[in-house]
C-alpha cells in the first residue's frame, strides 16, 4: 500500500468515527501513522545474507558468542498490535571461523522484528539466518515479551509475558552449553 493511500484510510478510520480528520488535533495524524507504520515495517527491505556477509577473522574464536538485552518492538500480525521485549542472541562458531561485529546481532533481531511478526517465528528467524550464514556449531535466541493483544484488549493481563527459544546445533544437545545461556540470559 502506497503511504497516500495509507493516509487516506486513516482519514476514513476518522470519519467512520465520527471525528473530523481535519480537526487540528488531527489534521496530521494520518501522516503520522503513516511514517510510525513504515517505520515498524522496514524490516522487508533488508536481506540477512547482506547483513551477515562483514565478518573479522579472529585468532580463536571456540567459545559462545552472545549479545543478552537486547531490546527490541515488533507488529503482531495476528492483531496488529505492537509486542515488546528483550532478547539473547547467541551462537558458537566454528573454530577458527570469522565472526561478525558486536552491533550484527542487536541488527539481526531489528531486521526480522520490523516485520509484521509472531514471536515464535521471529525467534526461529534468527537462528535460522544465524546458521545459514555464518559457520556457526549452532546459535541461540531466547526472547521474552509482553504483546499488546494480550495486554491491553481481550484478557488484558498486564505484566504476562510470552517466552520462546530456538536452539540449534549444540545448544540443543549440550546441556551445559544451555545452561550457560540461561545464565547469561538472566543476567548472572
Amino acid at each position: 500500500m502506497s503511504t497516500d493511500a495509507l493516509i487516506s484510510g486513516i482519514r476514513s478510520w476518522l470519519s467512520d468515527r465520527g471525528l473530523d480528520p481535519d480537526d487540528p488535533n488531527l489534521a496530521d495524524t494520518p501522516a503520522r501513522v503513516a511514517r510510525a507504520w513504515n517505520e515498524l515495517t522496514s524490516g522487508y527491505g533488508h536481506d540477512p545474507a547482506e547483513l551477515l556477509s562483514r565478518t573479522f577473522p579472529v585468532d580463536r574464536a571456540d567459545g559462545l558468542i552472545a549479545v543478552t538485552g537486547i531490546s527490541f518492538t515488533s507488529v503482531c500480525a495476528h492483531h496488529l498490535m505492537p509486542f515488546t521485549g528483550t532478547a539473547t542472541i547467541a551462537y558458537l562458531p566454528v573454530a577458527g571461523a570469522p565472526v561478525v561485529g558486536l552491533s550484527k546481532l542487536p541488527r539481526l533481531l531489528d531486521m526480522f522484528a520490523h516485520r509484521l511478526q509472531v514471536q515464535e517465528q521471529l525467534t526461529w528467524q534468527i537462528t535460522d539466518a544465524l546458521d545459514t550464514h555464518l559457520k556457526t556449531e549452532g546459535s541461540a535466541c531466547l526472547v521474552r515479551a509482553e504483546h499488546g493483544c494480550m495486554t491491553q484488549r481481550g484478557i488484558r493481563k498486564q505484566g504476562a509475558s510470552m517466552v520462546t527459544t530456538s536452539l540449534t546445533g549444540r545448544f540443543a544437545t549440550d546441556a551445559e552449553l544451555r545452561d550457560q545461556l540461561w545464565e547469561m540470559h538472566r543476567g548472572g
